[in-house]
């Protein structure tokens, strides 16, 4: 290629590169990005966040999405279902509670239900649609973020976003990559597998069988002096460990909101109230 020509084409590679918005540069970097740690669910049932790997469920979180129900059109505030991914992770470093206003720091560092304010905090995992049905979510800018209002997380209290608490969304900003799946649900959040523990080898095997067959006749008699103490000790510590069934809380039934002059929020408004 002539030389003249190549110095061409990168004079127009470079300012298409300075065309490309943010969320499109953030596309770019999925694929450049770290390797996924974790995959998200996010229940709208339950109203929690749990954290997966490899179909184990490691953590959960109380959330809030919108408080419009679940639904992709745009300007309806309201939460988009399916599979989704994270394109960008703004706010790294930043203390919990900075307040981000356009997906930048303001200087601004709040605390848990700040009175009278209700701002994007912390950190934001911006979320693309990998669904027909979830299309506009990245252009409506459907994040995971941290909330002030951290008083009504467990119930849908957002303007389509997933909200969390302050040092939650940190927690799972460390946990997951770019790139990394996200699931929206209307049904409950899965329990996940339960690690399966190693099974032993075949030599390992052999030794207990030895063992057994090396038992002295006297082992199956009474158990010797003091031996029954601490077989009592055991059943209370088997008592302590049994799983108590928790009582279920009735959730406040979700009551209908009307969009009026007051909480009316355009596009520009909602990138920084999600």
């Amino acid at each position: 290629m002539n030389p003249l020509n190549l110095s061409h084409v990168l004079s127009d590679c470079r300012l298409l590169v300075g065309r490309l918005g943010l969320a499109f540069a953030a596309v770019i970097i999925t694929s450049c990005g770290s390797a996924p740690k974790s995959e998200v669910v996010v229940s709208v049932k339950d109203q929690k966040l749990g954290l997966y790997d490899a179909g184990v469920l490691k953590k959960e979180f109380p959330i809030s999405t919108s408080k419009f129900g679940i639904g992709d059109q745009p300007n309806s505030y309201r939460t988009p279902l399916g599979k989704h991914e994270i394109i960008a992770k703004i706010g790294h470093g930043l203390p919990t509670g900075a307040v981000l206003k356009s997906r930048s720091w303001n200087g601004e560092v709040l605390k848990p239900n700040a009175p009278g304010r209700d701002p994007i905090v912390s950190r934001i995992l911006w979320l693309r649609g990998m669904e027909g049905t979830n299309r506009n979510a990245m252009k409506r800018y459907i994040y995971i973020h941290g909330t002030t209002e951290e008083c009504n997380l467990g119930k849908p209290a957002s303007y389509g976003c997933i909200r969390m608490g302050m040092k939650d969304v940190v927690e799972v900003f460390e946990d997951v990559g770019i790139g990394a799946k996200v699931v929206i649900t209307r049904d409950k959040l899965p329990s996940g597998g339960k690690a399966e523990e190693p099974k032993p080898t075949p030599e390992e095997e052999s030794i207990v069988a030895e063992k057994k067959a090396e038992k002295p006749a006297s082992s199956e008699a009474l158990p010797a002096a003091g031996a029954a103490s601490d077989q009592a000790k055991e059943k209370a510590d088997e008592s302590a460990d049994a799983p108590v069934a928790k009582s279920k809380s009735k959730k406040p039934a979700n009551k209908a909101e009307k969009i009026t002059t007051g909480n009316r929020r355009n596009s520009t408004s909602h990138q920084a109230y999600g």
